[in-house]
């Protein structure tokens, strides 16, 4: 129930498949200090059993069954309509939570006013080490967590404004995820949190990261890991995040070093044995520019800032995690991207 000291916190928690990750993230929800609260877990016809467990187990949580698998995007939708309090949280099943995570987000929230808002988050194999310290977006569409993999020394624990928030741990108010037309649905799953936190720095809204705010989490994810699908999605959804996003003028003044983008991503692409899957990545978007030049449209005409303007919190440099691409690799790319990101920028 909304009352003036302690507003309503809908937490919204997406389940496919989470097994006992589902229990054990709603077990530690459930000692949050915050006491105005309300859990709504989301299942995407699972098939594990965990909602049926998630039943029997907590009785005063809210349960919506989706009849398929509508994925992160719309999955999350699903939730923030049914939310009743006027601020949400968006949050992953393979997570836990410290008990005073939403004190902290809601701090934040105070001294910043409207935005979206993550944790400072760890890996839940290893606390010592960080899964994010804020998400940023690299000048060809790349995202990536800042302190991915490095120890956790409080290097990171000063509050900022990276690019955007994570969708592992989201926090705002119900009204700006309205404001900002929700999760893309065309999307499904990845760069979800990247396409939002772009549209909304479009608009005029900040993302924080809030290091006294702190949450764990299996890093990579429980559900697709570094699969062929997850591949697919990142790239594709990179691709259509840059058609979208920047404005026809940018696009054309970045076109050469954009084809040589996608010419050094077919190589990683081949490396991982994966050409099939950037095939099919060429196909999907051919297959909906259509519905990619509806979208350009709608975020086109709500944008108030020049790509000009957006740019400058971009990054140079991208970053793959060891398990996806050996060092030797990772710093090539980098320096090749990294390097023609720069001089893009004189263009732009």
């Amino acid at each position: 129930m909304e009352n003036n000291s302690q507003p309503l916190v809908s937490i919204i928690i997406l389940n496919y498949n989470a097994g006992n990750f589902l229990m054990e993230c709603i077990s530690s929800v459930l000692k949050t200090e915050y006491s105005n609260f309300e859990v709504i877990v989301i299942d995407n016809a699972s098939k594990d059993g965990s909602i049926k467990k998630c039943k029997e187990q907590f009785k005063n949580v809210s349960i919506i069954e989706n009849k398929n698998n509508l994925g992160y995007c719309e999955g999350n939708n699903v939730g923030i309509r049914e939310a009743r309090g006027s601020f949400v949280v968006i949050l992953n099943p393979d997570t836990i939570v410290k008990p005073d995570w939403i004190d902290e987000l809601l701090k934040a929230f105070k001294k910043y006013g409207d935005g979206l808002y993550q944790p400072k988050i760890l890996s839940i194999e290893n606390d010592n080490i960080l899964g994010n310290a804020g998400s940023y977006i690299q000048l060809f569409g790349f995202g990536y967590a800042k302190g991915y993999g490095e120890r956790d020394s409080e290097q990171y624990d000063t509050e900022n404004s990276p690019v955007y928030a994570s969708g592992t741990c989201l926090f705002s108010k119900k009204s700006t995820f309205e404001k900002l037309g929700m999760f893309d649905p065309f999307l499904f799953a990845y760069h979800d949190d990247l396409d939002l936190g772009w549209r909304a720095n479009l608009e005029g809204i900040n993302s924080w990261y809030v290091p006294k705010s702190i949450i764990y989490h299996k890093l990579g994810g429980y559900s697709f890991g570094w699969s062929r699908s997850k591949f697919f999605l990142l790239e594709r959804n990179r691709i259509y995040c840059l058609l979208t996003h920047y404005s026809h003028k940018t696009l054309i003044k970045m076109l050469p070093a954009l084809i040589l983008v996608d010419f050094a991503v077919l190589l990683f692409y081949l490396k991982k044995g994966m050409i099939r899957e950037k095939a099919q990545v060429t196909i999907s978007i051919l297959k909906n520019l259509k519905k990619i030049n509806q979208r350009y449209a709608y975020i086109q005409k709500r944008r108030k800032f020049n790509d000009s303007v957006i740019i400058k919190k971009f990054r140079d440099e991208i970053f793959t995690p060891p398990s996806v691409l050996d060092k030797e690799t990772n710093k090539f790319l980098n320096t090749f991207i990294g390097g023609l990101s720069k001089l893009t920028r004189f263009f732009i």
